[in-house]
């Protein structure tokens, strides 16, 4: 899988939520390597406190598919995924995770906590670090929300 190619698609929603007055995180959705969704923050625009990238992007992969179970899915992101968006991630049954930047102060995959593999005798394959620097030169600053 290319990693490189749906993380630089995240990042590219994450720069369209900036460029919208939200906080810069964005994210994909891959399925047999097809990009299935993409999306960015919304919560400004929305007045949806849940609209993350995260959540987002699971809801129009979801409507995309006509169904809620989104098993063999990859989710791509910019930020790690809050607490919210890990259990969504969880719920929606995907099976692996791929975000840039960790979030020390509400990152849910490692960071602050570890709902990811922790959770519901679930668990998510995890792969951070892609792309790492350029995520950080487009990133909200961390704890700032989403």
């Amino acid at each position: 899988m290319n990693y490189e190619l749906y993380m630089g698609a995240a990042l590219a929603e994450a720069k369209a939520a900036i460029a919208k007055g939200e906080m810069g995180d964005g994210a994909v959705a891959v399925l047999d390597e097809a990009m299935v969704a993409r999306g960015h923050n919304q919560v400004e625009s929305s007045g949806d406190p849940t609209a993350h990238a995260v959540m987002v992007v699971l809801r129009e992969a979801a409507r995309r598919l006509g169904r809620s179970k989104l098993s063999g899915m990859i989710i791509f992101t910019a930020t790690e995924p809050c607490a919210m968006c890990a259990g969504a991630l969880l719920e929606s049954d995907v099976d692996g995770l791929v975000f840039a930047l960790a979030d020390p102060e509400n990152g849910a995959a490692g960071s602050a906590v570890t709902h990811t593999t922790d959770a519901l005798r679930r668990r998510i394959r995890v792969v951070s670090g892609i792309m790492q620097a350029e995520a950080a030169e487009i990133a909200r600053p961390l704890g700032a929300g989403r």
